[in-house]
């Protein structure tokens, strides 16, 4: 079990010396929320790179970082008597205490499931007009395709076999093959959209995250592309005077290895 006495020692730590550096260091009194934005979607994104490296160690300097950006926020929002890290806590825990009823009330669930419709519902009962209001519009486009559906399910409005889905999947295939055939731009691209929702809503029937799953797969095509480059190099040829052939025997070097 985690030793509460350390942790908070550390994480009043952290408090103190974001406390020195807005009072002392250049570089961390000019920052502000708009500037400090755009490192912490970097932060965030080489955190989903560790992890999906399995790296632990990289993992764990991560977080500490995301954690930093998090204290500085609430550190500028302080300045301002706007909110301090005291109230982001609390603002958090009341959220999970309220969207918990299963148990910090009186509601009984049998699953996951049961988890995902309450939510949806307590948010709709918080104002929200829509499942969907919570699916921020910056996010990339296959993530926020995953949470649409998710949040769709979780009301649901969802098929109940995962082969529906994938003849779905079929069936957009076949329009976007007609679309190709008659060479209608638009359509086509309209019909490519369709196909790659329908195939993200499959990887959520088999409990696949389609951008896991895509980022591993990018992450592979470079690992062997790069091979490819390597070998060409030591070869002193270019790629580009290579044919397709002699590539591929350092492609099928690069998948055994």
């Amino acid at each position: 079990m985690a030793d509460k006495t350390k942790e908070l020692k550390a994480f009043e730590r952290l408090l103190t010396i974001m406390d020195e550096l807005r009072a002392q260091c250049p570089w961390d009194k000019k920052q502000t929320m708009e500037t400090l934005r755009h490192l912490t979607i970097e932060e965030v994104y080489e955190l989903g790179d560790a992890i999906l490296d399995g790296n632990l160690d990289e993992v764990k300097k991560e977080l500490g970082d995301v954690l930093l950006h998090i204290v500085f926020y609430s550190k500028i929002g302080s300045e301002t008597n706007t909110f301090d890290i005291a109230d982001v806590c609390h603002e958090i825990c009341d959220k999970l205490v309220e969207r918990h009823p299963h148990i910090y009330g009186d509601v009984e669930v049998n699953d996951e499931e049961d988890v995902k419709r309450n939510w949806e519902q307590i948010k709709l009962k918080e104002g929200k007009t829509s499942v969907l209001e919570g699916v921020p519009n910056g996010l990339p486009a296959l993530v926020k395709a995953n949470r649409i559906q998710d949040k769709a399910a979780g009301v649901g409005f969802d098929w109940e076999q995962p082969q529906q889905v994938w003849e779905k999947v079929e069936e957009e295939l076949r329009e976007l093959q007609n679309e190709v055939q008659h060479n209608h731009k638009e359509r086509m691209e309209n019909e490519l959209g369709d196909v790659l929702f329908s195939l993200v809503n499959y990887a959520r029937f088999l409990k696949i995250n389609p951008e896991n799953a895509l980022e591993r797969t990018n992450k592979k095509f470079i690992k062997r592309f790069q091979y490819l480059e390597s070998k060409a190099k030591s070869s002193n040829k270019s790629l580009r005077d290579m044919t397709l052939a002699e590539m591929d025997v350092f492609w099928e070097e690069a998948k055994k290895m």
